[in-house]
């Protein structure tokens, strides 16, 4: 089921990476919500490997990745050597880590293409702990993260609060089939982390 689902997000990541004519100019890199609700980041234009990295905004081990190898990930993009498509899934069964996730990753759909990182990095800055028995990512703590990654919509308040988007982030969420987070694809296939990236001719 996850292969199936990959490659269609692979896909998806190369057919947008490809719509620019080649040999033209790279504008700015690009941040585009797809369908399902990920996030690609890539340069236009750019033939670029594919990495799809599965994170659940509540848990310890994609905040430390988003900590160690956030910046160098980005800089690849900009560098045109690496597109990165962000899936943002609630892996956890167990309360409050579930529900924290879920508000979060709900919140996240609500934020402009434009905001985003910035709103990722608030996130993994105020993330609960200790990890399975803090509570947090409370609506108006994610109102306030927003406002403070540059936020200004009208909506963006009532879309948080409201939880607007929590259904279809968890009709996305049971299509993926991952053994935990964070996931890390590299055009299709399984890797340990971003040092694998240069194993495909990406110099990291």
């Amino acid at each position: 089921m996850v292969g199936a689902f990959v490659a269609l997000a692979v896909l998806a990541g190369m057919l947008i990476i490809a719509g620019l004519p080649k040999g033209t100019a790279l504008p700015d890199v690009k941040l585009v919500r797809q369908a399902d609700g990920s996030m690609l980041l890539a340069r236009p234009g750019a033939n670029a490997p594919v990495l799809d990295l599965f994170e659940d905004f509540d848990c310890p081990f994609c905040k430390e990745l988003h900590d160690t190898s956030g910046r160098r990930l980005e800089q690849l993009v900009d560098e045109g050597k690496l597109a990165v498509v962000f899936h943002t899934v609630t892996i956890f069964t167990d309360e409050p880590s579930r529900s924290n996730s879920i508000r979060a990753a709900a919140a996240a759909r609500c934020v402009p293409s434009v905001n985003w990182l910035a709103f990722r990095d608030k996130l993994y800055g105020m993330q609960p702990a200790p990890h399975g028995q803090a509570t947090g990512y409370t609506v108006e703590e994610l109102v306030a993260a927003g406002r403070s990654a540059g936020v200004t919509d009208a909506g963006f308040a009532q879309c948080v609060t409201s939880q607007r988007h929590a259904g279809k982030h968890l009709e996305d969420n049971a299509k993926i089939r991952i053994d935990g987070t964070p996931t890390l694809l590299l055009d299709g296939q399984p890797i340990r982390d971003i040092s694998a990236i240069e194993q495909q001719g990406t110099s990291v």
